[in-house]
């Protein structure tokens, strides 16, 4: 089973802000592969089905941010997942608004998701797509930065940004990781 887990906030107060693009993301793989997301088990918000021949989950963690890793395992050990079936998608400051960037391995680099996933699951090494939602401006605190909606003229490519994020999970459901990362590493605004 190849499991997707978009990392965000539960409730909606966080719907739309940046923190939540790893929801935005499995939001529109639902949409495309016409899954409901609404199975409360593993501390989260589950759907599965069968996309062109493989089983496949879409998750998104309902412990608040800091605690992904806790639903991450519970997920892992009820269903006997393998962590290389799994792809995390979440906000990343580092990377330029609009651009995703794909790893598969390395430290959580101050994501508080992906440092409890790292500290549930025992490693650094599992694929992961990042959204770009860049730093804030200076004198603006991080934590307001990522609470906060993107802005009206981010929209636009905040909605290419996830259609490509959706594009590389599709494709990567076929392809080796390492392959995904060549097509779609640094991909903007409908240009690779």
């Amino acid at each position: 089973m190849r499991w997707i887990v978009g990392l965000g906030n539960p409730g909606s107060d966080y719907e739309s802000t940046r923190h939540n693009a790893g929801f935005m993301v499995v939001d529109e793989l639902a949409r495309r592969w016409n899954i409901s997301v609404n199975q409360n088990k593993c501390k989260a918000l589950i759907g599965e089905a069968r996309v062109g021949g493989e089983k496949v989950a879409l998750i998104k963690p309902m412990t608040y941010m800091n605690l992904s890793g806790e639903s991450v395992r519970a997920f892992m050990d009820y269903y006997k997942a393998k962590l290389e079936d799994m792809i995390v998608v979440y906000d990343d400051l580092d990377t330029e608004t609009g651009r995703i960037r794909l790893r598969y391995q390395g430290s959580a680099g101050g994501h508080n998701g992906i440092k409890s996933i790292i500290q549930h699951t025992g490693t650094q090494t599992f694929n992961r797509i990042r959204m770009g939602i860049s730093r804030p401006k200076p004198g603006v605190q991080v934590v307001d930065y990522v609470l906060a909606p993107f802005s009206k003229a981010e929209q636009p490519e905040v909605r290419r940004m996830v259609e490509d994020a959706c594009d590389a999970v599709e494709f990567a459901l076929g392809h080796p990781f390492e392959e995904t990362m060549a097509k779609f590493n640094g991909k903007s605004s409908g240009k690779v």
